[in-house]
């Protein structure tokens, strides 16, 4: 039987390894499309974002319903697109000074 701690040691690895993730698809999505979501964000505001995030979670919601893929794109996928779209918005956010600590 594993101990809380353990478990929760575990879990601070997997997340990390998920950040790294994360980071590097920031990076590679950046480097194939430029910084497209800070413009679109300056030239639109939040809207922008809660539109590119809608639209995963609606595709979120169709492969949960169809246990499916969308031509090419996973679960796993989607949810690594909206938690890097929840970063970046947080990171336009913290531009701004409008983090609402």
């Amino acid at each position: 039987m594993q101990s809380k701690r353990g478990g929760c040691k575990e879990g601070a690895r997997s997340h990390e390894s998920i950040c790294k993730e994360l980071n590097n698809i920031y990076k590679a999505k950046n480097a194939d499309y430029g910084d497209s979501f800070a413009e679109s964000y300056q030239e639109w505001g939040i809207i922008s974002a809660v539109v590119r995030m809608d639209d995963k979670m609606r595709r979120l919601k169709e492969l949960a319903k169809h246990d499916a893929q969308v031509k090419n794109e996973s679960i796993e996928d989607t949810l690594l697109d909206l938690a890097n779209y929840s970063i970046m918005l947080l990171m336009e956010l913290q531009k701004e000074g409008n983090n609402n600590d």
